[in-house]
């Protein structure tokens, strides 16, 4: 029997995490694909919709069923996304982790660690025993309100839906990201995150 020889339980246990990984990210770049698309065809009545947190509107609803198991993280990041982006006429696919992107928060004087409203928002993020809605939201309208990119989206959804998993350790790599030295410092951060061009984002 398979099951016998050296390795292959643990083989057969690695591929069907990685399955289960791919599945969880492509389900998290369809929600994106739905929430851009809003955007892109002004349906600001289901995007005001989803700025609602606190009452259930048939648009969480919908944002849910692109993965019933994550369904109520699924409906937090199609808040948040909304929330970046309300009376924007562009959408943006975002890029890198949660912790990136607070790098991005700040002003001439300085940026994420930098700037001490950005290092308290991160402190109050990662020392959230549960997913930490209130933070994220005052994050995102930062990184709005500074004019810069949100993290990525599906990136977002796939770390809140493992937010307890210890071997994922999110606040841990989101702090290590947020706390990254700057390129050119000969360091560089655990969780390497790459700039998603345009040409790369799915249509």
């Amino acid at each position: 029997m398979t099951a016998d020889i050296p390795g292959t339980a643990y083989r057969d246990g690695a591929e069907r995490a990685a399955g289960t990984e791919a599945r969880d990210r492509a389900r998290s770049e369809q929600l994106t694909r739905w929430l851009v698309g809003l955007v892109r065809s002004r349906d600001n009545g289901t995007l005001a919709e989803l700025r609602r947190p606190t009452v259930s509107q048939n648009a969480h609803i919908e944002a849910g069923w692109f993965d019933p198991s994550r369904r109520a993280v699924f409906e937090q990041v199609a808040f948040l996304f909304a929330v970046y982006h309300r009376g924007a006429v562009e959408p943006s696919w975002g890029y890198g982790s949660l912790g990136t992107a607070a790098r991005r928060i700040g002003t001439s004087l300085g940026y994420g660690p930098d700037d001490a409203g950005a290092g308290r928002l991160m402190d109050r993020v990662v020392s959230s025993r549960r997913p930490p809605l209130r933070h994220l939201q005052h994050t995102v309208a930062r990184l709005r309100s500074c004019g810069k990119p949100p993290p990525s989206w599906a990136q977002l959804a796939d770390d809140l839906a493992r937010w307890s998993d210890r071997q994922a350790r999110i606040r841990y790599h989101w702090a290590v990201d947020f706390h990254a030295p700057s390129p050119g410092t000969g360091a560089r951060s655990s969780r390497t995150t790459r700039t998603v061009t345009t040409k790369e984002l799915p249509s």
